[in-house]
């Protein structure tokens, strides 16, 4: 179990360089349809070579069946869908707000074991999303809106964004668990880029955008986006569960924050540091676990 949550909380890490390298992406005039195209794209291209690779050299077996794919296929659609909203979501709003809406996956994840399972976290975890929930409000300079120039529509965007993250973590977990996590996440990237090219045709592919530096920018989203994040989650996921994953893949935000600071030079005041501690704190509370104690009050721990 703590292996599969290293892997989940490295996963959310490397989501969370994302933000930075979108924004600065977005500025070389780069758009959103190649961005989110060329990530899934080359994304897919990778780990199907990296899968072809190991299969070649006898590493692993395995077997494509019709049975085992279509629903691992159609729960790309949700990671097409998160990167589609989110990607969309900081390019109306600034980041720290936008990844603040995207943190509201948490409590949503939960709602959704709740209402589909009946499954109610934790108290600690319940305490860990009160320190997550307090520490996106530090992080994300809520608290200095004043300046901040809103969009209605990159405000919805950032809460869909959200919603099909906590749908993600979701079926990640329950969906293509018998298959090798590389063949997972070839298909699931597979079916993310179906669902995105038939919302933007891959125009990029003819257009001249790759030459001009997109198949640069392809690769690296692919790495931290694509490729990364699904492998590690594939792994990580069952072993952990949805209601602890979606608690470490908070990991992304003071991840976000500091790649904006470093890379896009964004004043970080200090509250927003408290933030992040805050966030690291909700995580180490989210693992301890109380021991286990039977009827007789005899802790058996002993």
């Amino acid at each position: 179990m703590i292996r599969g949550a290293i892997l989940v909380f490295l996963g959310a890490c490397s989501f969370g360089v994302l933000t930075t390298l979108v924004k600065i992406s977005y500025e070389e005039g780069f758009t959103l349809a190649e961005v989110t195209g060329a990530q899934v794209f080359f994304g897919a291209v990778i780990l199907w070579l990296i899968l072809a690779g190991r299969a070649l050299f006898g590493a692993i077996k395995f077997k494509f069946t019709w049975k085992n794919s279509w629903k691992v296929l159609l729960t790309g659609i949700s990671t097409g869908l998160v990167s589609l909203c989110y990607y969309k979501s900081i390019q109306e709003l600034p980041a720290s707000i936008g990844i603040l809406l995207l943190m509201q996956f948490t409590w949503i994840s939960m709602l959704l074991e709740i209402i589909i399972h009946r499954k109610f976290p934790t108290r600690m975890q319940w305490v860990s999303v009160v320190f997550i929930l307090f520490g996106t409000y530090l992080a994300g300079n809520v608290y200095s809106l004043d300046n901040i120039p809103f969009s209605l529509e990159g405000i919805g965007f950032g809460f869909l964004a959200g919603f099909f993250y906590a749908v993600f973590i979701w079926a990640n977990g329950r969906v293509g668990n018998a298959l090798i996590p590389v063949q997972k996440s070839a298909m699931m990237i597979t079916g993310a880029c179906l669902f995105i090219f038939a919302i933007f045709p891959p125009e990029f592919l003819w257009n001249g955008s790759l030459t001009a530096g997109l198949w640069l920018w392809g690769l690296i989203f692919a790495l931290f986006g694509t490729v990364i994040p699904p492998l590690f989650y594939a792994y990580g996921i069952p072993q952990t569960g949805v209601g602890l994953s979606s608690i470490l893949s908070s990991a992304e935000l003071p991840v976000a924050v500091f790649f904006s600071s470093w890379l896009l030079a964004e004043e970080v005041t200090g509250l927003q540091w408290v933030g992040v501690a805050t966030i690291l704190l909700a995580i180490v509370i989210s693992n301890i676990k109380r021991p286990l104690t039977p009827k007789g009050g005899i802790d058996s721990t002993k």
